[in-house]
């Protein structure tokens, strides 16, 4: 049993590359797999190993300038969820691509899980779902609104080119594990937005945390490791991953025609070349040639 965490924190790193070099030390020392990327803004990632590796790993983070406070989230994986360990250098720990957002300023008001549900069945509340399409597609909350953006970048554009819809209502917004919010937020404020709340430890801890029976949550969360998805008490969801294309695939996807392990499936059967998938067909190959052996080829995990 591996555990996993989940964490961000918004933080100024004067000096990023001093940092990356000993945390990555540390973490490989103990085991830990998975990746963090570390910017001047501060720390984002999701790691994975035994609890005291993980314990360790935290440890390292939480001595960092200005990371004390740290919060994260846990949940298991009955394998280990990543090949490798990446520590990397980053701009931004969620890309945005505005320069004067500033989580650290001013965000929205947090809203507990316990609190989400009466939040967001509120007329006057209108849900946005601040996450990437593919992800939105195998889960989401009742009644929210899809940007259907394929990167975080997009999400300023779509705000205002459809921010006259949410005239006269107060704006909830969530996400996997919180941080895309703490910007999304920030933003919103800065364009006059006054009215701005965001779920507090993001779907994970809402699915941690709120009962099945009590839950306005329909579907799975993707997540960004080889479990693909999780559902209520953050166990291990059906999903895999096409790795042509890193999109989600429910079992019935992986009885479609257009489904080739590792080449192709329903979703990206059209977008690749012949020499693609001759390329990725040969890829699976060494894969499949790596498990025979009992190693793990890094090109069959998530990236």
């Amino acid at each position: 049993m591996y555990i996993v965490a989940a964490l961000y924190h918004f933080t100024p790193f004067n000096d990023p590359a001093a940092i990356a070099g000993p945390l990555r030390e540390a973490c490989a020392a103990v085991g830990v797999t998975g990746s963090l990327l570390i910017a001047p803004e501060g720390i984002n990632g999701t790691i994975a190993a035994s609890r005291g590796g993980i314990d360790t790993a935290l440890a390292a983070i939480r001595a960092l300038p200005g990371c004390a406070d740290l919060e994260w989230k846990e949940s298991t994986a009955s394998e280990q969820p990543f090949g490798r360990l990446k520590v990397r250098l980053k701009k931004e720990i969620v890309t945005m691509g505005q320069p004067n957002v500033d989580p650290r300023a001013k965000v929205g008001h947090y809203v507990t899980p316990q609190d989400w549900n009466a939040l967001i069945s509120a007329p006057d509340v209108a849900v946005i779902d601040t996450r990437n399409d593919y992800e939105v597609a195998i889960g989401t909350f009742e009644g929210a609104v899809d940007p259907k953006t394929h990167s975080f970048r997009e999400f300023p554009a779509w705000w205002e080119a459809n921010k006259d819809r949410f005239h006269n209502k107060r704006i909830a917004m969530f996400c996997t594990g919180g941080i895309r919010c703490e910007k999304s937020t920030n933003y919103l404020l800065s364009q006059g937005v006054d009215a701005v709340f965001h779920l507090k430890g993001g779907i994970l801890k809402y699915l941690e945390e709120v009962p099945q029976t009590d839950s306005l949550w329909h579907g799975e969360c993707f997540v960004f490791d080889g479990r693909v998805s999780v559902g209520h008490g953050l166990v291990e969801g059906p999903h895999q991953l096409c790795h042509a294309c890193r999109r989600p695939l429910t079992p019935q996807d992986l009885a479609r025609p257009e489904y080739e392990q590792g080449v192709s499936c329903h979703q990206c059967k059209a977008e690749t070349s012949e020499a693609d998938k001759a390329r990725f067909r040969e890829r699976q190959k060494q894969i499949a040639l790596s498990h025979e052996r009992g190693e793990r080829h890094l090109g069959g995990t998530v990236a």
